[in-house]
């Protein structure tokens, strides 16, 4: 694997930094994190904008609107645009980074047809339906039933935890199809049209201010069978395609972002006092600082390894599961650092004293769920354990 920066490469960086460069003024400030029609319209005429450049899908098939980059232009695309800080993908993350992959790797060609142009051009947002109050960290405990009638199936049952079910379009939907087998063997993956009589939604505050999750209540929702992704109650498997993308490659912008915000604690550190000193010229300090910048660096070379993988593949490896539990734990401490450094400033959801504590505080807050989403840290530990390297499975 030699993931060395070509001529073309680096010429594919200029051309990128260029566009961003006017790309990302231009489009504005986003909007209030409250206001869900207004943030559907800015994250996807974003993904517009990215689609008539030629950058969005940017290792995605030609075929379908993608750009077909090489490895080493995906990731100098990841550094481009968190090194712009481009608007995040937003309502348009699960279709773009889990669910759009997962139908490349699965789905029929109607279905790709259907379903991939329209993610790259930001008409379709997709929401995800897979966890449920009684089935969260154990998964294939599901009970969300799904009966055949004809060509359709008819769903019924309650899911938690839906990313941005309020804004979308379609939802990568968890059944259970036969209930006779055993509890990994009897569940099938729909594509549910969010539009169907029959489905409730009910945001879910948050801790940042945000309702970006929401409950879905399904009475006796009609689905056609055609827009299930591979064979009925093969949905496991599908699953863990979906589970390993959401892991192994979906926070790839995000890792170079914490790069960035490193350098913003650095900068604050240096303007902070502490007992009439610098908090910057703290020893203990700085080493700290330098573990995290080592650590960063260190998961950035497990992404590359990830996003190599997958080119292969199609799908990434077993070795996502490491690279989401170094991420999310490592972002605990970037957010624990950035409230020690503000102290009483880290209380306030606005900037104090020119200082960036909105900023810092959302983060500290959005970092304490994400060693929950995509699966726990405790999860994470027993698929590496149990399946990478193999030990004794746990108890049940």
């Amino acid at each position: 694997m030699d993931l060395r920066y070509s001529e073309s490469d680096e010429t594919f960086r200029k051309e990128l930094r260029a566009w961003l460069a006017e790309a990302v003024p231009a489009h504005g400030a986003p909007p209030p994190s409250h206001d869900w029609p207004a943030r559907r319209a800015y994250d996807t005429g974003w993904q517009r904008k990215l689609f008539d450049a030629g950058y969005a899908g940017i290792h995605w098939p030609k075929a379908y609107g993608g750009r077909d980059a090489s490895l080493t232009e995906q990731l100098v695309y990841y550094e481009e645009i968190a090194r712009a800080k481009a608007p995040y993908v937003g309502v348009n993350f699960v279709g773009l980074l889990p669910g759009g992959p997962t139908l490349i790797a699965e789905g029929t060609e109607e279905q790709k047809a259907n379903h991939i142009p329209q993610i790259l051009r930001g008409e379709q947002v997709w929401c995800q339906g897979f966890s449920e109050p009684g089935a969260g960290s154990d998964l294939a405990a599901l009970s969300t039933r799904a009966v055949r009638d004809g060509d359709d199936y008819v769903v019924s049952g309650h899911k938690i935890w839906c990313s941005f079910a309020q804004a979308a379009d379609y939802c990568e939907l968890l059944v259970r199809t036969d209930p006779n087998v055993r509890k990994h063997g009897g569940i099938s993956w729909l594509i549910l049209p969010m539009d169907r009589p029959g489905i409730e939604i009910r945001p879910l505050p948050t801790l940042v201010g945000e309702g970006e999750f929401s409950e879905v209540f399904l009475d006796n929702v009609r689905v056609p069978v055609a827009n299930r992704v591979g064979a009925e109650n093969d949905g496991w498997r599908i699953t863990n395609v979906t589970l390993r993308f959401e892991r192994g490659t979906a926070f790839a912008s995000d890792m170079v972002q914490c790069q960035q915000f490193l350098r913003d604690l650095v900068d604050v550190a240096k303007r902070v006092t502490r007992d009439d000193a610098r908090a910057w010229d703290d020893k203990g300090l700085r080493r700290e600082v330098g573990h995290l910048a080592a650590e960063l660096d260190a998961l950035w070379a497990m992404m590359k390894l990830s996003v190599c993988e997958s080119a292969d593949t199609g799908v990434p490896g077993l070795g996502g599961s490491a690279i989401k539990l170094f991420y999310t734990e490592l972002y605990q401490r970037l957010g624990d650092l950035a409230l020690r450094l503000l102290g009483r400033a880290g209380l306030s959801r606005e900037d104090v004293a020119e200082l960036p504590s909105a900023d810092f505080l959302h983060r500290a807050l959005q970092s304490l769920s994400l060693t929950i989403a995509a699966g726990t840290s405790q999860i994470q530990r027993n698929i590496i354990g149990e399946r990478v390297l193999g030990l004794p499975k746990e108890r049940k």
